[in-house]
C-alpha cells in the first residue's frame, strides 16, 4: 500500500471517517480543513487557449446559472444601449467573465461569414448605436470590430462597456481586436483614463479595462473570404499567419517588435518597407501586401486606424481596405464613416453613414487633427 503522504501527492483526498489513527495528526488537520473548504467555496478550474502563449490555470468563482447570467447580461447590455455606465464592481465582474471567453481565442481568431467589419469608434457612441441600426443588432448581425474603441471621444467608458458586455453575452456574434489605443500609454494621454477618473472618482475602471485588453486577440481571419482583419498593418518580422499565432499576446503593447507593428503599421504608395512618421511601426507597399497574400493563401486585408474621408478606402490595387467607422471623428472632421459586410460567396458592400445627432458633446473647435495616433 502506498504512503497517505503519496496519496495526497496525486491528489486523493479522503474523507474525515476514512482517516485512522495510523495517519499523522497534521495530515488529518489539513485534510479536513481542504474538506471544508471544498463544501463552502464553489470554485471552478479552467484552462486557457495556450495560442496565445499562456498555460497557467486560472481559477474563478461561477456559481450563477447560465439563464440567470444572460438575464444579468440583458439588463446591462439595455442600460448600456441608454448610454448610462455600470457600476464599478459590475464592470469588474462583466470583464472578469470576458477574461474567460477571450483567453480561448487565437491571435488569429477565425470567423465565419457572413460578417460586417468595423473599424474605428473612439469613444463616439452614439455613432455606435447608430452604426447597429444600420448593420444589424447583435446577435442577429455578426460583427467584427478592429480596435479603437476608446480614447477621444466623450463617451469611451460606455462604448467599450457595451462592446464588451456583447462579447461575453454572445461570443460566437462578435468579435472585438484589439487597437493601438487600447493601451495602458496611450489612453493616459488621450482621454480614456480620464474620462474614468471623471465617471467613477478613481481609477479602477481604467486599470480593470486595461489589463483586460491584454487579452483581446491581435487579428481575425475570415476563412471563407480570405480575408485578414487587422487593426494597423503588416510587419518586417512576420511572414505567415503561424507565427502570429505564435504571440504571448497577454502583455502591454510593446513600443516595438512585431506585435506593435500589428497595431500601429500603416499602408503606403511607396514600394518596400518605410520609417513610419507615428513613430511606432511601420509603412508598407503594394508588393509587400501581394507577396504576404499569396505566401498565406489571402484575397485582401482589411484594416483600420486611419482617418478617411469617405468611410472607406481601397488601397494596393484593392489588395487593401481601409474601414473607419467614426463619423465625423473628433466631432470636427466632418468625414462619412463605413462597415464592410461581407457575404459568404466571398462579395463585400460597404455601407457608408453619417453622425448620428449630438446628444450633449461639447462643442468641438475645428482643427487639422493628429492623425498619427
Amino acid at each position: 500500500m502506498q504512503s497517505y503522504s503519496a496519496e495526497v501527492a496525486k491528489g486523493v483526498i479522503r474523507s474525515p471517517d476514512q482517516l485512522n489513527d495510523s495517519v499523522p495528526l497534521n495530515w488529518r488537520l489539513m485534510n479536513k480543513i481542504y474538506l471544508t473548504l471544498l463544501e463552502h467555496i464553489p470554485i471552478r478550474c479552467m484552462f486557457c487557449d495556450r495560442g496565445w502563449g499562456g498555460g497557467e490555470a486560472k481559477m474563478s468563482v461561477n456559481t450563477m446559472p447560465a439563464s440567470a447570467s444572460h438575464a444579468n447580461l440583458d439588463e446591462q447590455i439595455a442600460q448600456l444601449m441608454q448610454c448610462k455606465p455600470l457600476p464599478e464592481q459590475e464592470v469588474r465582474m462583466l470583464c472578469e467573465k470576458a477574461k474567460e471567453v477571450l483567453m480561448e481565442e487565437s491571435n488569429v481568431q477565425p470567423v465565419k461569414s457572413p460578417v460586417t467589419i468595423c473599424g474605428d469608434i473612439h469613444g463616439q457612441f452614439h455613432d455606435l448605436a447608430e452604426l447597429f441600426q444600420i448593420g444589424g443588432k447583435c446577435p442577429d448581425t455578426n460583427y467584427l470590430f478592429m480596435g479603437d474603441y476608446v480614447d477621444r471621444g466623450y463617451y469611451s467608458v460606455e462604448t467599450v462597456t457595451l462592446l464588451v458586455a456583447l462579447k461575453v453575452r454572445y461570443p460566437q456574434r462578435i468579435t472585438i481586436l484589439r487597437g493601438n489605443h487600447e493601451s495602458r500609454q496611450i489612453t493616459q494621454v488621450y482621454g480614456f483614463y480620464d474620462e474614468c477618473l471623471r465617471k467613477y472618482g478613481n481609477a479602477n475602471v481604467w486599470k480593470i479595462f486595461t489589463d483586460l485588453f491584454d487579452y483581446f486577440p491581435l487579428t481575425a481571419l475570415v476563412v471563407e473570404s480570405e480575408i485578414f482583419c487587422l487593426h494597423g498593418g503588416l510587419s518586417p518580422s512576420i511572414e505567415t499567419l503561424d507565427s502570429i499565432r505564435s504571440f504571448d499576446r497577454v502583455q502591454e503593447v510593446p513600443h516595438e517588435g512585431p506585435m506593435c507593428d500589428l497595431l500601429w503599421s500603416d499602408p503606403d504608395d511607396r514600394c518596400g518597407w518605410g520609417i513610419s512618421p507615428r513613430g511606432a511601426g511601420y509603412t508598407f507597399g503594394q508588393d509587400i501586401s501581394e507577396q504576404f497574400n499569396h505566401t498565406n493563401n489571402l484575397r485582401l486585408i482589411a484594416r483600420a486606424h486611419q482617418l478617411v474621408m469617405d468611410g472607406y478606402n481601397w488601397g494596393h490595387e484593392q489588395k487593401v481596405v481601409t474601414i473607419f467607422s467614426a463619423p465625423n471623428y473628433c466631432y470636427r472632421c466632418g468625414n462619412m464613416a463605413s462597415i464592410m459586410e461581407v457575404d459568404e460567396c466571398k462579395g463585400q458592400t460597404f455601407i457608408q453613414f453619417e453622425p448620428a445627432p449630438r446628444r450633449g458633446e461639447p462643442d468641438v473647435t475645428r482643427r487639422t487633427p493628429d492623425y498619427f495616433l
